[in-house]
């Protein structure tokens, strides 16, 4: 498929999936949601983490109210079911940790698709606002189950009833996003966590993630079994093989990803 809306990199592991439309803020369409499902339904097999961020001064405005796809439409039900819970479900279902890079303001859907990242780093001159009831709308893209996970009821039911633009040091220090990164260090501060990232161990990670985005909904025993059958798994990994190696021998460990 050849992407109009996006760009697709694959760079020493590190594959960066750039949002292409800064002339609206990378405001998304129907077009821009079939590129990013395809992207990251068939990332290249030498990615090991996956970096989603956005062209120009915007990471992503939401939703394209412009868009002649769906501009208009009065079945927006159809529309989150046919495209965006696709793209939505193939980042929860990426085999690589991903990382969302929001480099400006992240609004909407926008912001909602950066907090469906396991790790979201952003610029302090970025912010996130859940801006959908200006227009009538309720929350999607999934940020009523997942704000109140990373900040709690009280906080989510705020920013989402009122709009509130919450800049990057404040989701920050709520628990919203990992880390809030001076603007003139951002892009080295992301690459430096992407390439670590790159250069761990692959399958260790995506069990750390299954663990984690089951431990809200397990009770303690579930959660404890589960542990159990996935470092069971970990422990035959090549790379818990050569990390124990590493360790004895006192040297980096240098990771496969299997």
């Amino acid at each position: 498929m050849d992407y109009s809306t996006i760009t697709l990199t694959v760079e020493e592991g590190v594959a960066c999936l750039t949002l292409e439309r800064p002339e609206v803020m990378n405001a998304l369409n129907t077009q821009m949601r079939a590129e990013i499902t395809h992207a990251l339904r068939n990332l290249d097999a030498a990615a090991r983490v996956l970096v989603l961020t956005g062209a120009g001064r915007a990471f992503c405005s939401g939703q394209d109210l412009g868009d002649t796809g769906t501009a208009n439409a009065t079945d927006l039900e159809r529309v989150l079911r046919d495209e965006y819970v696709p793209m939505l479900l193939a980042l929860r279902d990426l085999r690589v940790p991903s990382i969302a890079a929001v480099n400006g303001a992240a609004a909407g859907a926008g912001a909602n698709l950066a907090l469906a990242c396991d790790v979201v780093i952003a610029s302090e001159a970025a912010h996130f606002t859940q801006a959908f009831t200006r227009i009538g709308l309720i929350p999607d893209a999934g940020g009523t189950w997942t704000l109140p996970r990373q900040v709690g009821t009280a906080r989510a039911m705020g920013a989402m009833l009122f709009a509130d633009r919450i800049p990057a040091r404040q989701a920050a220090e709520w628990g919203m996003i990992y880390e809030a990164v001076p603007e003139a260090g951002f892009e080295p501060r992301w690459r430096a966590r992407a390439a670590h990232l790159a250069a761990g161990p692959t399958e260790t990670f995506r069990h750390l993630r299954e663990a984690m985005r089951a431990s809200p909904e397990n009770g303690f025993e579930a959660q404890l079994a589960l542990e159990a059958r996935l470092q069971g798994a970990c422990g035959q990994s090549r790379d818990f093989k050569e990390g124990v190696l590493a360790f004895v021998e006192k040297r980096p460990a240098r990771f496969e990803g299997r």
